[in-house]
């Protein structure tokens, strides 16, 4: 009998940035793990010197990273994202599916990072086959009350994170996550990483939307809609940063 997905290595990938706005920030620390399939994990890691862009402190608080630490321990920018895309398509070309939570985010700001140094996005080097635990947790448990960042997962499936806001801690948290969602719920074991990749493509966007319909209807809050982007696993550049 055939491994399902979640029983074969899985690829990881999370970064931590100058800031939340995809099209702008920069990739500070970034990880590639290998995770699963009976082997010993593997991982890999970068520092960027963010292209002399400045780190602002209230990102400092959340994931350590400084400027000047970023620009002393950090490898020129344009390296560090061509390793990066070069260590992703390898794993992608292995046939692991590539594992990232909140997906949108990180492969957006991966793909602006490239065009920005002049290099082959993800997406022109390979096919990548993405698992977003975050929205495989809201197909699979829509109404459950609370949070749905990385740490809210690893509480509700037990996963142990050690380290949050570490790349690679939280890189192969992820994997964990999916690797429960799909054990828990095998509905999603019995579908191929393929598959499972084009089926979150429709709910992605229904979650999406669903988010814009609620501060939109939401006192207080009807100017967040206005930020609820559309879009995965990768964010359609918008049209000013096509032209920057």
């Amino acid at each position: 009998m055939a491994l399902t997905w979640h029983r074969r290595p899985l690829l990881g990938f999370d970064t931590e940035t100058t800031g939340t706005d995809p099209e702008t920030a920069r990739i500070v620390t970034a990880a590639v793990v290998r995770y699963g399939g009976g082997r010993d994990t593997d991982a890999r890691t970068w520092v960027s010197d963010v292209d002399g862009e400045e780190i602002p402190p209230e990102t400092t608080a959340i994931h350590g990273w400084t400027t000047q630490a970023a620009r002393t321990a950090g490898r020129p920018a344009g390296q560090v994202i061509e390793e990066i895309l070069t260590a992703l398509a390898v794993g992608l070309d292995s046939g692991y599916p590539l594992v990232v939570m909140n997906a949108p985010f990180d492969l957006t700001i991966l793909d602006r990072e490239a065009r920005r140094h002049g290099l082959p996005t993800l997406d022109e080097r390979t096919q990548p086959v993405v698992i977003d635990p975050r929205v495989l947790d809201k197909r699979v448990d829509r109404y459950r009350r609370g949070g749905r960042t990385l740490e809210d997962l690893c509480r509700h499936y037990v996963v142990d994170l050690y380290g949050a806001h570490t790349p690679e801690e939280d890189a192969k948290a992820a994997c964990a996550v999916a690797w429960k969602l799909a054990n828990r719920h095998r509905w999603l074991a019995r579908r191929t990483a393929r598959e499972l990749h084009a089926e979150q493509i429709g709910w992605a966007l229904t979650q999406q939307e669903d988010l814009r319909e609620h501060f939109a209807t939401t006192p207080g809050k009807e100017h967040q809609a206005l930020d609820v982007r559309i879009g995965w696993p990768l964010l359609p550049a918008l049209r000013q940063a096509a032209e920057r």
